[in-house]
């Protein structure tokens, strides 16, 4: 079967990746730059996480790498002692592995979700009901027969009058 060109540059442009976030980043010479800080930041991360003991890996995040220099944040004064301590231990391990440090600093950040947090939920976004929509539910109110339906009614006309 023949399928227009139109087609086949799509299927094309898919395949290279053109179509992703990350093929756009490729192909621009300061996403590209960014990108492969990304990937960086990504493969240091997962290093630093394999050195650490489980609780301390999972919060202990790579917050610049640059000039031979690591720093790590956490989100608590204690996670940060601890690091400190390992932070002969982390180097070792990552110069074994082919990275080229000289300093890890460490970095409390109070932002970061500590261990068995969940996130917050979003703030919700809605809005009053104006003069129109609360006076068409009111007219529905006086046509609905009583119910679950007409106290639902209800209770919405006083929670948006009340407030």
């Amino acid at each position: 079967m023949n399928r227009p060109a139109s087609y086949r540059q799509r299927s094309n442009a898919s395949r290279r990746g053109e179509d992703t976030a990350l093929g756009w980043l490729g192909h621009d010479s300061r996403g590209a730059g960014v990108l492969a800080t990304a990937r960086k930041h990504l493969q240091i991360q997962y290093a630093v996480a394999a050195v650490l003991p489980a609780p301390l890996g999972s919060v202990c995040q790579v917050a610049r790498l640059e000039n031979q220099r690591l720093q790590l944040v956490v989100p608590t004064a204690a996670h940060a002692a601890k690091l400190r301590q390992l932070a002969p231990r982390i180097a070792q391990a990552l110069t074994d592995r082919g990275w080229n440090l000289s300093e890890i600093a460490v970095k409390v950040q109070a932002g970061l979700p500590k261990p068995g947090m969940r996130q917050p939920p979003p703030p919700k976004e809605a809005q009053p009901l104006d003069e129109t929509a609360l006076h068409a539910f009111e007219e529905l109110q006086e046509r609905l027969r009583p119910g679950p339906l007409a106290d639902a009614v209800a209770r919405l006309l006083r929670h948006h009058r009340s407030g």
